[in-house]
């Protein structure tokens, strides 16, 4: 498997008046974060349309990045994909532009669509109490101040 990217720019001379077209993957290491509950792997990929239009450069298409994340609810491991199925950033350029730099935008609006609590299905039960297991006790100063 070749090497991935680490950021991906569009520079103004490639692209025609009909567009460029780009896709690819860029390595996980653009997050720049370390985190033992959620991890990016197997590479942001991305399939992009690029217009230049007047004094704008619009890019339009769908992005993918794989996550393993623990699950808010139970504690398990899972893996779960994020897709942005409409991504559209534009950008001002002028005569003097020489590239774009695409890098960012792209790890944020991954960054932005990452769910909150991350669960591993919807019906996850959550950590489930054992039968066996005594009442919590730490609550009961608090109960004997309500009755009295």
């Amino acid at each position: 498997m070749p090497e991935m990217e680490t950021e991906l720019n569009v520079y103004m001379s490639e692209v025609t008046d009909d567009g460029l077209e780009l896709s690819g993957a860029l390595d996980d290491s653009i997050y720049g974060f370390e985190d033992e509950f959620l991890r990016p792997f197997a590479g942001l990929r991305y399939e992009l349309g690029v217009l230049h239009i007047g004094s704008e450069l619009l890019v339009r298409g769908r992005l993918e990045q794989d996550f393993e994340a623990a699950c808010s609810r139970c504690g398990e491991d899972f893996d779960f994909t994020v897709k942005i199925d409409d991504f559209a950033a534009s950008f001002a350029v002028d005569e003097k532009t020489e590239f774009v730099e695409l890098t960012t935008e792209l790890r944020e609006c991954i960054l932005l669509a990452l769910p909150n609590y991350p669960v591993c299905r919807e019906d996850c039960p959550g950590i489930e109490k054992k039968e066996d297991e005594a009442p919590d006790s730490r609550w009961d100063a608090l109960d004997d101040l309500k009755k009295g």
